[in-house]
Parts: structure tokens; C-alpha cells; sequence
């Protein structure tokens, strides 16, 4: 019976679990076939740029206008696929980078595209797709159970591969053949399948009881969360560090064709179908490798192979010999990113998923976009090789970031803690009430004091990443043993989100706090209206216009939260 629950475990574990649930299915497909589309018209857009325009920095913007709208765009996105329906997000973004593709084909068909035009619509299909991606990642945990997760983000990460191995060479034909128009055609079309699916998909949606944040609010909320969690933070500069010299690869691909293998389009594709061909051999051993390495020795074994892989396709003049380095660092590079984003996923809760998400997009896509006008400025002034062989350098010395920021073990998803009833409220508030400002005694043992102090900072990073602000902790000097947390909340909607935003390992933390608390009586919480003014009737006659804008409380706290 052991035996066969085992294997059935590793069933479930296994990469194309995920695939066994329909909706993901479907979307899964449908993507590939967008992500198709999208590479074809990469393929296109270069082609097309080096033929407009020699210099080797505007070759490398068409790589920089495709990832630079991830990169700025990307939290407000992430806070939009949180407030709002990411099924209607994402047809949204769609129809965006669509009309985008759309109006390159037509211009491109008439003959009226030039370098900067070029550069704008795939800025426009870059906005899209900036756009589409932390609703359509952060949709992924409504898709699959929490244990099939790591699998299905493996599983994205696949299709947009499967399409690298064969998208850039099925576009260099098609660039060939029928020139880049064509290319820009087959993108607008294959958008349409993942359009369909999502107009299809009958997402069950939770409505929640307190009305959604406000677009600016919600962007606040999300950099508050990250720069809270120092897990999060560490993957994120982790991952900015990679793009940046990782990407010198995409962005100089079009040039190692030309210059490096005296090629032309299909070479190009080629060489990029074998770099996404090294991608889905990576992505298919994520499993094993995060099974056979921790997090830091993973990304160090990709580092430093990425690093010689790249040297090698500096140094090589032989398709053969560049299209094995190129499937060697394709296979290193998918695997670090996916790591990358499993961390990301599986630390952030469900309310600010989308949010994370659109940070790790940002960090990634913005360490591309920049890195790649660097090294094609380098290009402009030392050639392919040289700057190729300094990425490659930069590469194999990155592990050493791993001794101040060391990646962080990465477990199960955190999972979000059941609703807390409202506390006991006797005032009149509504939901711009507000500043509350809520305090917290507990009485500990003076032997305890260091290790309460040491849980209280985990706490207080618990507090300010959920909403609150002002923390403090103080000892009471007359009695010892008498300690108060303090923390602000800006309204009591506000203070509502923070206190039921707690995962469940943020609640045990809360509760190892309780756990330091003696005495008889039990830790004291008190809940106050910083500006009581606007709760109170100055005249007699004044009319209560909040009467009809009170929340309605349950008459008791439930739970030992604050």
C-alpha cells in the first residue's frame, strides 16, 4: 500500500500533472500556439531591423521595445490582475498586443514601416504582453490544486520554449520565403486560439466583502509586501542580476548570425530554436534539480555553465559547435528563471500574487531590456566577441552575490488563513474611518526578553507587509515585563485587509508571539480612532451623515489575531 500511494505521489508530482485539468489544458495549448506567433514575429522585427538599419544598437532595441513596456508597466498590471477578473485582464491584454500586431502586418504589407515605427508597435505588443502576464500567472494557482503548482509554472515556462525551439526557425523560413510581413501576420492569427479559450473559460470568481483597493493604493500595497519580505526581495535582485547579463544572448543573437556564422534569417532561427530546444530539456529537470539541490547550488551550477556556454558561442565560427553552446545555456537559463519564479509564486500569498509576479516580470525583463542597449552599445564599439566574452565573465563571477544574498529555502505554497470576524466595534465607523491605531501588551517572563524581542521583528515585517505602518515595540521600564506593539492602519477598511491578509505561517508566527504572554488575564488589545473628531456630533442637530455608511460587525473578536 506504501509502495503504491508512492508512486501515485509521484504521479501527481510529476511535470505533465498539471495537464490533466481541462482549463489548463486548453489555456496551456492555446499559449503555445500564441507564444508561437510571438516568436515569429521576433524573428521578423530583427530580420526586419537589420535590413532598415546597420548599427548593431538598433538590432538590439528591437529586443529592448519587446521587454521594456514588463519592466515599466509591470506593477501596475500586477495590482490590476488583483482587483480585478484576470480572465477579463488578460482578453484585455490580448486585444492590445493584438491590434499592435494587426497594425504592424497592415503597415508592413503597404510599406510604410521604418525603424521607429518598427520599434513603436512592438513596444505596443510588448505593452500587451506586459500587461497579460502576472493575470495569466497569477491565475495559474485557480487552475491546478497548491501540489501541482510547481509543475504547471515548469509547464508555462515549457510552452513558451517548445515555441522558442520552433518558432525562430519556423519564422527564419517564413522571413525567407514570404519576408517579415508574413511574419507579422502568422503573430496576429495565432493570437486568436488564447482569445477564444479565455472568452470560453467560466472562472469562478470569490466576491470579497470589502470593496477593492484603489489602483494607487493597490501599487503601494504591493511594494510594501515586497519590501517586507526579504525572501522575495533576495529572488528579485537575484533575477534583475541575471537578466542583465543573461540577456546579452537574445539581444545579441541576430549579430552572431551575421557577423559571427556569416548567416541570414534561417541561420538566425535556427541558432534560437536551439537555445528554446535547451530551454525545455531545462525545464523538464526542474523537478530533479530542485529535488538533487538547494536553491543556491542550483542557480550557482547554471551560472557558471551559462557562463561557458556563452564563451563558447563568442569564440565559435561553426553553426554546429554555437548551436550546442546555445542549447547548453538555453537549458541553464530556463532552469534558473523557473526557479526563480517558483520562488516568487510559492512565497506570496494569494492577495498579492499578481503583484509579485509583475516584480519578478519587471526584474526579469528589465535586467534584459537594459542589459541588451548595453551590450549592443559594447557591440558598436568592440565587436560581437568581446562583448559576448565580458558577459560571459560577469556570468561566472555572479555566484559570488550568493554569499550576501543567498537564495532562500523555498517549501510549500503559503497558504492564505481562514477570514477573521470583524472585532468588537461600539463607535460608529465607516470605511474611511481612520487612522487606526491599534496596541498590543503582553507580559513576558524577563528570561524570555531577547528571544520575544527577536520574534517581535518577524512580526513587525509580518505587520508592515500586510498594511500597517508606524510599528514600534516598547518595554515598559516600571515593569519589565509589560511590553507593547504599536502599528497604524490608514482607514478601518484598511485595518480589516491587514488583519485577514495573515497566511497561515504569518498566524503561527502571531500566535509565538501570544505563546511569550503570562499571567492570568489574557494579551490585551486596544483599537482606537486616531482622529475622533470626525465620530463625533459637535451640535445636537448636526445630522449623522456616516449613519448610513456603517459596517456592519460581528459582536465579538473571533481568532487571536489583531
Amino acid at each position: 500500500m506504501t509502495e503504491q500511494t508512492n508512486r501515485q505521489r509521484r504521479s501527481a508530482d510529476g511535470i505533465t500533472a498539471p495537464l490533466r485539468y481541462t482549463i489548463f489544458r486548453r489555456i496551456w495549448l492555446a499559449s503555445l500556439l500564441s507564444n508561437l506567433g510571438l516568436l515569429i514575429q521576433g524573428v521578423g522585427a530583427a530580420w526586419a531591423m537589420t535590413q532598415m538599419a546597420a548599427s548593431a544598437d538598433k538590432v538590439a532595441l528591437v529586443q529592448t521595445a519587446l521587454m521594456l513596456p514588463i519592466m515599466l508597466i509591470s506593477m501596475p498590471a500586477g495590482a490590476i490582475a488583483d482587483m480585478y477578473d484576470r480572465r477579463i485582464v488578460t482578453l484585455v491584454a490580448l486585444m492590445i498586443a493584438l491590434s499592435g500586431a494587426s497594425a504592424l502586418t497592415i503597415l508592413a504589407g503597404l510599406k510604410l514601416i521604418a525603424p521607429e515605427s518598427l520599434l513603436a508597435f512592438c513596444f505596443v505588443v510588448g505593452s500587451g504582453n506586459a500587461l497579460f502576464g502576472p493575470a495569466w500567472q497569477s491565475s495559474v494557482s485557480e487552475q491546478v490544486p497548491p501540489d501541482a503548482l510547481p509543475s504547471a509554472v515548469a509547464l508555462n515556462g515549457i510552452s513558451y520554449n517548445i515555441a522558442r525551439s520552433f518558432g525562430p526557425a519556423v519564422g527564419g523560413v517564413i522571413v525567407a520565403a514570404a519576408g517579415a510581413v508574413a511574419a507579422f501576420a502568422c503573430n496576429a492569427i495565432l493570437y486568436l486560439p488564447l482569445l477564444v479559450v479565455l472568452l470560453l473559460w467560466r472562472r469562478v470568481v470569490e466576491p470579497s466583502r470589502l470593496p477593492r483597493e484603489k489602483l494607487n493604493r493597490a501599487m503601494v500595497s504591493g511594494f510594501r509586501y515586497i519590501t517586507n519580505s526579504p525572501p522575495i526581495k533576495i529572488v528579485l535582485l537575484r533575477t534583475l542580476v541575471m537578466g542583465l547579463i543573461g540577456g546579452a544572448i537574445m539581444a545579441l543573437m541576430p549579430l552572431v548570425a551575421r557577423d559571427l556564422l556569416h548567416g541570414g534569417a534561417q541561420t538566425y532561427g535556427i541558432m534560437l530554436g536551439a537555445f528554446g530546444m535547451g530551454a525545455v530539456v531545462g525545464a523538464l529537470n526542474i523537478h530533479e534539480l530542485r529535488k538533487r539541490m538547494s536553491g543556491e547550488a542550483a542557480i550557482r551550477a547554471c551560472t557558471i555553465s551559462m557562463a561557458f556556454a556563452m564563451a563558447a558561442i563568442a569564440l565559435s565560427t561553426e553553426p554546429v559547435l554555437t548551436a550546442a553552446a546555445l542549447v547548453l545555456a538555453g537549458a541553464v537559463w530556463m532552469a534558473a528563471v523557473a526557479l526563480f519564479n517558483i520562488g516568487v509564486q510559492l512565497s506570496a500569498p494569494r492577495w498579492v500574487a499578481g503583484r509579485s509576479l509583475a516584480a519578478f516580470q519587471a526584474s526579469i525583463s528589465g535586467g534584459i531590456a537594459i542589459g541588451a542597449w548595453g551590450w549592443g552599445h559594447l557591440t558598436d564599439y568592440a565587436g560581437v566577441e568581446v562583448a559576448l566574452l565580458t558577459a560571459a565573465g560577469l556570468m561566472l563571477v555572479s555566484p559570488l552575490l550568493g554569499i550576501w544574498l543567498a537564495m532562500p529555502r523555498v517549501g510549500a505554497r503559503n497558504e492564505d488563513a481562514d477570514v477573521l470576524a470583524d472585532p468588537e466595534v461600539k463607535l460608529s465607523l465607516t470605511g474611511r474611518s481612520g487612522p487606526l491605531v491599534v496596541e498590543i501588551e503582553y507580559r513576558v517572563a524577563q528570561e524570555n526578553a531577547r528571544a520575544f524581542h527577536n520574534v517581535m521583528q518577524d512580526v513587525q515585517l509580518s505587520r508592515q507587509r500586510n498594511g500597517a505602518y508606524g510599528w514600534s515595540i516598547a518595554r515598559d521600564i516600571a515593569d519589565p515585563e509589560l511590553w507593547t506593539e504599536r502599528y497604524h492602519c490608514p482607514t478601518w477598511f484598511d485595518y480589516l485587509r491587514q488583519r485577514n491578509r495573515s497566511t497561515q505561517s504569518e498566524r503561527a508566527l502571531h500566535q509565538q508571539a501570544i505563546d511569550f504572554h503570562i499571567g492570568p488575564d489574557p494579551v490585551r488589545i486596544r483599537r482606537m480612532l486616531e482622529r475622533p473628531f470626525g465620530s463625533v456630533r459637535w451640535k445636537e442637530e448636526t445630522p449623522d451623515r456616516a449613519a448610513s455608511e456603517v459596517l456592519p460587525v460581528v459582536a465579538t473578536a473571533a481568532g487571536s489575531s489583531t
